[in-house]
């Protein structure tokens, strides 16, 4: 326990959901076992089953121990830990619900002897964003404008007017500086590691730009389908569930410009300028810029799987797009004219996120034609999951009496320097809401510009449904069009290796 940290009351609705179990949860005890959760510590966890707050301990153990880094947990820890949880069984729709946590809150301030930072996680569906952060207000939880704040998850909205009014609705009862739109993507160490390799090494700057950078291509590919998802998952698509957040938060890493300072709002600035700067998409051009895609059936790992119409909760007519690929220019000094491909599905052969920065070819090749057969352009790979690491690939003299020059790998790989399992995003992500840093989160504007970017594909979209679904079987790379997106720069996708 940390006595420098302020005392906190985390109250999680929607506290025995599936995200409190895997994550959030696991993420708290982590946290326990660093020394980062204060000495008054409180977790609320509420929602609408019938339990005790032993049954609930028994569950939520369930979850620590498979998925937080400290497993296999001993009882003696996890006991200590454990006094922590409270329940609170009560209707997300009703006022009483708030009331009787507002009482358990004064409670533990009275007991404490001290007043608590409150921190309210919205580890329910967004429908239900709005409706909690004013029962929140009512019952008078959001008045303390400096201890109190509201965390919610992505989706943030469904376009730009629903964003909006979203926004709206939290900004009756809570300032910016007390919302935290959580991106997990932003918690991943070999994310927050873009900025250092950028900013901290004086090497990789000088040819960050279009003068020395030919393309920039962006894939987080999942082997899953949408699993327990389906009934959201066809409700939203590709592009609404990664493409606006996760990919637009990576283009902002890669492509924003040095901060002064690492200062929340700074870096949030700097985001925000480079949405700004993407050159918008007309909505009679979508089809050259953007292509969808849906699986169908397939193999993956040998084994038959069923194709999207197949899962469960998902309309066997569905139009849902499982795959986007995307074709996005930054109109700015920096990066004029370089092509940013951005590309995400589901039932894609492996699962990997990453990033490739792929430099221009030597202006002159000096050396013998026989030389180069094996010939590659140096690109930096930034693999974000499932292996962390930082690649260099440069050309290189194989050994022998010719000269002949051959592709290698300079590589820092983090498990080669670092012991033990990473922090979990959520990890790291919660430590910083109960610092009341927003450095990693969104702010409102942010949001609203990523939507902006894409609102001319939604509405292209909405006007003409694709006839072809399914196009990519299950255990490929998406539709075999995406391809048209680099052919007018003579580029080729370069598919995770």
């Amino acid at each position: 326990m940390n006595d420098q940290q302020k005392p906190t009351i985390f109250a999680i609705f929607g506290g025995v959901g599936d995200l409190a179990w895997r994550k959030l949860v696991p993420a708290l005890f982590d946290l326990e076992h660093e020394n980062i959760i204060p000495s008054h510590f409180s977790i609320i966890t509420i929602s609408h089953h019938e339990l005790t707050d032993e049954e609930q301990r028994k569950y939520l153990f369930e979850g620590v121990n498979k998925f937080s880094r400290q497993a296999p947990v001993n009882e003696k820890t996890w006991s200590k830990f454990s006094k922590y949880f409270h329940y609170l069984k009560g209707d997300f729709k009703s006022l009483h619900t708030y009331i009787d946590l507002k009482e358990r809150c004064d409670a533990l301030s009275k007991e404490w002897k001290v007043k608590p930072q409150l921190i309210f996680y919205l580890a329910t569906p967004p429908i239900l964003f709005g409706e909690i952060s004013q029962l929140l207000g009512k019952a008078g939880l959001a008045a303390d404008r400096k201890y109190s704040r509201i965390v919610i998850e992505k989706p943030i909205g469904t376009d730009l007017e629903s964003s909006i009014y979203l926004k709206q609705i939290l900004s009756d009862n809570f300032e910016e500086s007390q919302i935290f739109r959580i991106d997990h993507y932003l918690g991943k160490e070999t994310v927050q590691n873009i900025l250092a390799f950028r900013f901290a090494n004086s090497l990789f700057e000088p040819i960050w730009n279009r003068r020395y950078v030919d393309y920039v291509a962006i894939t987080v590919a999942e082997k899953l389908g949408v699993e327990h998802r389906g009934n959201y998952y066809d409700k939203a698509g590709a592009l609404r569930d990664m493409m606006q957040n996760h990919l637009m938060q990576l283009v902002c890493l890669v492509a924003m410009e040095p901060m002064v300072s690492f200062v929340a709002d700074e870096i949030r600035n700097k985001k925000v300028d480079l949405l700004h700067a993407i050159r918008p998409i007309p909505v009679e051009e979508v089809d050259d810029f953007v292509v969808r895609g849906q699986y169908g059936k397939g193999v993956i790992d040998d084994q038959k799987v069923g194709g999207y119409r197949e899962e469960e909760k998902v309309a066997p007519d569905s139009n849902t797009e499982t795959f986007v690929a995307m074709k996005l220019f930054i109109d700015n000094w920096r990066w004029q004219d370089v092509p940013f491909y951005l590309m995400t599905g589901k039932r894609m052969p492996k699962q990997v996120s990453e990033i490739i920065i792929q430099f221009k070819a030597v202006p002159h090749r000096s050396f013998p034609e026989e030389a180069s057969l094996n010939w590659q352009s140096s690109r930096i790979v930034i693999t974000i999951q499932p292996d962390e690491a930082i690649t260099l690939r440069i050309q290189a003299k194989q050994p022998g009496p010719k000269m002949l020059l051959k592709p290698v790998d300079l590589e820092f790989n983090y498990h080669d320097f670092y012991n033990g399992p990473l922090p979990d995003a959520y990890e790291t992500l919660l430590g910083d809401v109960m610092k009341n840093d927003g450095t990693q989160f969104m702010r409102e504007d942010q949001v609203e510009a990523a939507w902006k970017v894409l609102m001319p594909v939604l509405e292209a979209w909405s006007k003409n449904k694709p006839k072809d679904f399914p196009n990519y079987a299950a255990g490929t790379w998406g539709p075999k069009n995406i391809q048209k997106l680099l052919e007018q720069k003579g580029h080729c996708w370069l598919c995770p290796e």
